[in-house]
Order: structure tokens, then C-alpha cells, then sequence
């Protein structure tokens, strides 16, 4: 299964109990091949958007379509092949890189495997590990740094190669050499995908086909970094002070 059209949030609530709403009549588009950058401050709902996507959580009102399709109404597990995910915390297992990487495809030949770690800018570290491909990277990745470990998983993820990214790109734990390669990992992977971005970075933001501002579960602005800017609103503030999170 694929992704013919749009990603629709229709009218979207989410609430662990009624007093503490979290999200409430939340819509958003994201067309096929776009990419939807969501700012706010910690707490404004932004990462419940991702995981209502990812299915982690099911909608309390409204629903998401997939090509007009419910969510819910499609096989969770051939749903999740249509999506990938990189997210602050990297999961990975106490195993060898390649195997690491090969999750993201278990039946991808070797050569597929190293095409994804270069296009994550991981080969050439992961080529000075002592037994390369082979090096078994410790209990949660723990043999590598943190700007490794997140280049692993967007390596599993290029691998994957999946219509749909959602993508946390919080890189704080990274020194800025590690950031750079990351950053750069991820616009390659993101290039004519269809990409729901949690966006940290003014970078990425202002790449993003469309912004989406974020408050305490609701929409204060939404359009281009352009559009934004010119309107002198929150995000207008926003960039002004570097603080998105």
C-alpha cells in the first residue's frame, strides 16, 4: 500500500480523560510529497499529532484518513509499513550496525544497506568502527554517540524507504559537527516525501511547505515561513527568539 493523495487530520480531539484536553478541533492537510513542519513550545500538542499519525494512540474525536481512508480502519501492522520515524530516541538493539539498519528492510541486500547509511551520512563512520558494518554498537546503541546512533536510525529509515516520515528532529544532544551531518541526513531523506516534521530548527522550517504554529493544543497561525513572517504574529516571535521548543 502507498500514499495516493493527502494525510487528513479531520477535526481531531485528544484527551487521556475529559478535564485535560490536549488537542482539540485540530485540522490539517498534508498533501502527498509535502512537508508539514509543526512549531510550538514544549506542551503545545505537537508531538501528540505525530503519535495520533503513527497510531501510538488512537483519536478520542474525529478521525486521520489515508487517501480518505480511516486510520483505524486499516491493519496496524501494514499501515506501520507506510511509515517511517525518526525520533529523539533512536531504538536500537544490542546487535551489529548492519542489523540495526536492516530492520528498516529485512530482505535489502547488502549494497542497499550501505546506499542508506551513505545518503544518512553514516558510512564513513561506521566503515572506521573496528569490524565496520559488523560492530556490534552495545546494549541501546550505547557504543556510539549520540549523533551516530541518530545517523543508524535514519539510515534504517532511508532503507525503509516509506511513502509517509514523521520526524522529531530535537538534535540537542548533538555537538554541532554531528548536528550538520544529521541535518543534512534528514533534508536528503525528506526531499519529495510526505513528511509530518515536529521542526526544531529554523532550517528545517523554513524549508517546509507549510508551517503550522502551534498553543496548548490548538492552531494560533498556519502558512509559508514567508506569509508568516510578513504577518508579524507568533511565529514572527518565534524566530525572533530562536525558541522553537
Amino acid at each position: 500500500s502507498t500514499l495516493n493523495q493527502s494525510i487528513e487530520f479531520n477535526n481531531i480531539g485528544f484527551y487521556y480523560d475529559k478535564d485535560h484536553t490536549i488537542l482539540k478541533n485540530f485540522s490539517l492537510s498534508i498533501p502527498k510529497g509535502k512537508t508539514v513542519a509543526l512549531v510550538g513550545q514544549s506542551g503545545s500538542g505537537k508531538t501528540t499529532i505525530a503519535n495520533l499519525l503513527a497510531r501510538f494512540y488512537d483519536v478520542s474525536e474525529g478521525e486521520v484518513l489515508i487517501d480518505g481512508t480511516n486510520i483505524k480502519n486499516l491493519k496496524l501492522k501494514e499501515y506501520r509499513q507506510l511509515l517511517g520515524m525518526v525520533t529523539q530516541e533512536s531504538v536500537l538493539f544490542n546487535d551489529s550496525v548492519y542489523n540495526n539498519i536492516l530492520m528498516g528492510k529485512p530482505d535489502a541486500t547488502r549494497e542497499e544497506v550501505i546506499a542508506a547509511a551513505k545518503i544518512a551520512n553514516a558510512d564513513s563512520f561506521i566503515s572506521n568502527l573496528p569490524e565496520g558494518y559488523d560492530s556490534n554498537i552495545g546494549d541501546d546503541g550505547g557504543k556510539l554517540s549520540g549523533g551516530q546512533k541518530q545517523r543508524v536510525s535514519i539510515a534504517r529509515a532511508v532503507l525503509k524507504n516509506p511513502p509517509i516520515m514523521i520526524l522529531d528532529e530535537a538534535t540537542s544532544a548533538l555537538d554541532t559537527e554531528s548536528e550538520r551531518f544529521v541535518q543534512d541526513a534528514l533534508e536528503k531523506m525528506m526531499e519529495n516525501r510526505t513528511s509530518l516534521v515536529i521542526a526544531h530548527r529554523l532550517s528545517t522550517i523554513q524549508k517546509a511547505d507549510w508551517i503550522v504554529v502551534m498553543e496548548k493544543g490548538d492552531i494560533v497561525e498556519q502558512g509559508t515561513h514567508h506569509d508568516l513572517i510578513v504577518k508579524r504574529g507568533v511565529y514572527h516571535k518565534l524566530v525572533e527568539l530562536q525558541n522553537f521548543d
